[in-house]
Formats: structure tokens, C-alpha cells, sequence
């Protein structure tokens, strides 16, 4: 019988097999490609090793924790009668990436020491040191693997993260540690060169006060002076630092002579803004770069006490990405070499050195905040210890 062929099944076949041809041509090319630039199998099967390991440690401990933080905390959310909404969405669905991100540089470390050992169990790695493979060279694809986490983690923990900790900050502190600060008495502040704030009263939820003042000081002198019976944030402002004064009155010194203007309303501009009047719990968190850099040169202008803490997150943000290198060189040092008792002494000694590492970070901060240690020196120490003892131990392993 003869078999018959439509012509449409036909042109989707030959299609099919163009498509495939294609894919396999440009597959081809991108291997020859990443040969000739010195990228081999081996390569990609030590990066899909380690970058598997660390999504599969991130999602095991990370969900660990949410089921231990849920428990501690359960007796908190259930008598503020928090809605699920904002229990899954506001806390832990921000929740999630803040200690993925915040902890990153442990899952880095054993991550390696997991399927380094592992490799080196299954003599994997004694047969690549045979067909001439130095230490060095085996670093490579470890190195990539580390750089691809570490900017992944400081573009996260720069300007992503912090907008999605706004809304878990504010979950603690009006449902956990019932901390909400809604208004402040006498606020006191320098807003420019010269330039001084004062309100009474003012309140976060309807973003207004009362009882202000501004004075302008030249020198010694005082050259004006604006009083408010109340005073309004403007949300809606196109631009930033927007104020509503009412009931005003104005007085510009000028030798022996006094201007006086009064009136009903005034727009005006002031460098300052409600959120510079609140420190609430966690603050820093809640800031991208960006913002942590403009915040902590506003209140060194202002001459502010209590910024150590934003100076502390400021630099964290720099120096955790780092970690991933460090801890990557420590952890492949450790764990090429094939041991008689297995992977044991390998991960005993990487889970001493890693949960080392982040002791030694948060004392090495709270010394910073509370002993009047250099912010940068504090947080980058640990870094600098740390990669002191993965140059020892790089220099130890057989090359």
C-alpha cells in the first residue's frame, strides 16, 4: 500500500529538523568557543556542581528556618490577628531572600566542601591532577562560580532586597516586637550649613507637626528666623524635602533693621524629610545603596550621634560579596585532598570555620557600634583574617 505524505506534515517535519540542526550547529560553535578560550567539560561540570549545591543548601536551610521562625513567633502573629496576606507576602516572602542573601557566604562555603569532598572521594579529582591539571587551574571554574554569586548577591542586596525589606521591617515591628513609632516631641536638627529645625510635635501618619521653626545662623549670628504655627510633608510633591507651612511668620535680620513677612500658607523647600525624624528598629535594612550613602552624609552634616550602625550596613554591602572568594579558596583548599575517614574531618573543619566567620563578622560589628571602632575596619576584618588563612592553606595544598 502507498504510503501517502501531506505536504503540511511534510514542511512541519523538514522544520522541525532545521530547528534542530540550527540549535545543534549554534551548540557546536558555543563549545568550540568556550574550548578555545580554555573553558572545558570539566568546567561546566564543576560550575553546575557547585551552583547546584548551593540552591539545593539555600532551599533546604532557608525553609528549615521559616518553619523555626514560624514556630517561634507563632504565639506573637496570631495574637495581633496579622491576615495571611500579610504574614505570606509582607514577612515571608521578603523574609526568604533577605537570609538567603545574608547568609550566602555560608551556603558558598559548604556547598564546595559538599561536592569538593565528594569528588575527591570518587578519585575525580586525583584523575584530573594526572593528565596534568594544576591547583591553580582547578580554581578556575570554583572562581567563576564564586564571582557569578558574589555579584549576584551585592546587586540583590544593594537595590532589590532592601525595597521587599520595607515591608518585613514594618511586619516586626507592628506585629512581632510591636514597636511602631508614630510620633516624635521635640525634633531638633541641623538641615543645612547654618540651617536649624525645630518642631514640637510631629506625627508619621499624617505626616504633619506643630510648633516649628527655622533659624539661619551666619557666624554667630542669627540672620532669620520662620515660624509655623503646623507644618505638612507634601506626598505628592514631584520633588523631594517639599513642605506645607501655615499660619507662617518670617523675620530677616539685617543689621539694626528687621524684615517681617506673615501669611497663611507657604510652600516651601527644606532639607529634611519624616523619615529623618524616625529611627526605627532595622532601619538600615530597609535602604538601598544609594539611600544608605545620602542618609549617612546627611546626619554627619547634621552632626547626628548613632550612625555607626548605617555605616556598619553601608559597608557589609561591599564586603559580603567577597566572602564568596575567600570562603571558596578556603573550602577547595580543605577538601581536594582524598581522606581515609571520608568527608567527616573536611566538613567538621568547614562548619567550624564558616559558622568562625560569622561570629567573628557580627562580634567584629557590634564593636563598631557600641566601642567606637572604625565602621569599615570592623567589617572588613573578618574578610582580611579570613583571607589570610585561605592564602596559608592555598599555599599547603599540593599544586
Amino acid at each position: 500500500m502507498k504510503k501517502i505524505t501531506f505536504p503540511h506534515f511534510k514542511w512541519r517535519r523538514d522544520k522541525k529538523e532545521k530547528t534542530a540542526k540550527r540549535k545543534s550547529s549554534l551548540k557546536e560553535m558555543f563549545g568550540n568557543l568556550l574550548i578555545k578560550i580554555g573553558f572545558l567539560r570539566i568546567d561546566r561540570y564543576i560550575m553546575w556542581q557547585f551552583l547546584s549545591t548551593y540552591i539545593f543548601l539555600i532551599a533546604i536551610i532557608i525553609t528549615i528556618a521559616v518553619i523555626f521562625d514560624y514556630n517561634e513567633k507563632i504565639d506573637k502573629i496570631s495574637s495581633s490577628h496579622a491576615s495571611w496576606n500579610k504574614i505570606i507576602f509582607d514577612y515571608y516572602a521578603n523574609f526568604i531572600p533577605y537570609f538567603s542573601n545574608l547568609f550566602s557566604p555560608l551556603f558558598v562555603f559548604i556547598a564546595v566542601i559538599l561536592f569538593t569532598t565528594k569528588l575527591a572521594g570518587n578519585s575525580e579529582i586525583i584523575a584530573m591532577k594526572s593528565t596534568g591539571m594544576s591547583f591553580k587551574r582547578l580554581l578556575r571554574p570554583y572562581m567563576i562560580s564564586a564571582t557569578l554569586i558574589a555579584v549576584t548577591t551585592f546587586f540583590l542586596g544593594a537595590y532589590i532586597i532592601p525595597r521587599g525589606n520595607v515591608a518585613r521591617v514594618n511586619f516586626e515591628n507592628h506585629y512581632i516586637k510591636k514597636k511602631d513609632v508614630t510620633s516624635i516631641d521635640n525634633i531638633q536638627m541641623q538641615v543645612d550649613t547654618g540651617v536649624f529645625a525645630y518642631i514640637t510635635h510631629f506625627d508619621n501618619q499624617t505626616k504633619s507637626g506643630y510648633g516649628f521653626s527655622l533659624d539661619k545662623i551666619s557666624g554667630k549670628k542669627l540672620v532669620s528666623r520662620l515660624t509655623a504655627q503646623t507644618i505638612e510633608y507634601d506626598t505628592l510633591a514631584d520633588k523631594r524635602y517639599s513642605w506645607t507651612l501655615r499660619m507662617y511668620e518670617k523675620r530677616t535680620l539685617r543689621g539694626m533693621c528687621e524684615k517681617v513677612e506673615r501669611g497663611d500658607k507657604l510652600d516651601s523647600t527644606i532639607m529634611m524629610e519624616p523619615r529623618d525624624f524616625f529611627f526605627v528598629r532595622n532601619q538600615q535594612e530597609t535602604m538601598t545603596l544609594p539611600e544608605l550613602s545620602e542618609f549617612i552624609d546627611k546626619q554627619k552634616l547634621r552632626g547626628a550621634a548613632g550612625i555607626s550602625t548605617f555605616e556598619v550596613e553601608y559597608h557589609k554591602r561591599f564586603a559580603m560579596p567577597f566572602a564568596a572568594f575567600i570562603l571558596t579558596l578556603i573550602g577547595v583548599s580543605l577538601s581536594t585532598e582524598k581522606r581515609k575517614n571520608g568527608m567527616g574531618t573536611s566538613i567538621g573543619v568547614g562548619l567550624a570555620l564558616s559558622f568562625g566567620y560569622i561570629l567573628f563578622q557580627t562580634v567584629s560589628a557590634t564593636f563598631a557600634i557600641n566601642a567606637n571602632m572604625s565602621p569599615m575596619l570592623s567589617v572588613w576584618m573578618p574578610n582580611i583574617i579570613f583571607a589570610i588563612i585561605a592564602f596559608v592553606l592555598y599555599k599547603r595544598t599540593p599544586q
